[in-house]
């Protein structure tokens, strides 16, 4: 199933959940990254891509799930897993040229977080997913979804 995300990863900051759930562990350069540079490196993260899931998720090893092991500090070497890239798209923040706003196009079973650590790690730096939204997943998409007056006024029609 293909879904579609957007959000925000920060240069520069890594941290153990390689989200803003957690603090910041480690700080590398990241005013060396030129524009050239992170579009050159979107390139190669198109198509089958393998990446290896953050310690802190869901996926169950020996019955339990990672993130329950992570927090009790005992780290396992997960094996990569293949996901496909469909589209990937990396501006800089006007803002603030630390974050880079980010749309992917992906396969099931891709990791934004690992997404971006390892995008982080193509650039010479480290990074962190500061910001997620799913915008679709198959046929579904935040495009198609009510806003909640209308919701509302949908649901009075049929029931007052």
């Amino acid at each position: 199933m293909i879904k579609v995300y957007s959000g925000v990863f920060r240069l520069g900051e890594a941290t153990s959940t390689w989200d803003a759930d957690s603090p910041v562990i480690e700080r590398q350069p990241w005013e060396h990254i030129k524009d050239d540079d992170i579009q050159k490196a979107v390139t190669s993260f198109y198509g089958e891509i393998w990446q290896v899931p953050p310690m802190f998720s869901a996926i169950k090893v020996g019955g339990e799930k990672m993130y329950n092991k992570a927090r009790r500090g005992e780290t396992i070497d997960l094996p990569p897993r293949r996901v496909l890239i469909y589209e990937f798209d990396v501006q800089r923040s006007l803002d603030d040229r630390q974050n880079l706003i980010f749309k992917v196009t992906c396969s099931k079973g891709t990791y934004v977080r690992s997404l971006c650590a390892d995008f982080g790690r193509a650039l010479g730096s480290c990074a962190h997913l500061t910001s997620l939204r799913r915008d679709q997943i198959g046929d579904y998409s935040v495009a198609d979804a009510w806003k909640f007056l209308e919701l509302e006024n949908e649901i009075a029609k049929h029931y007052i």
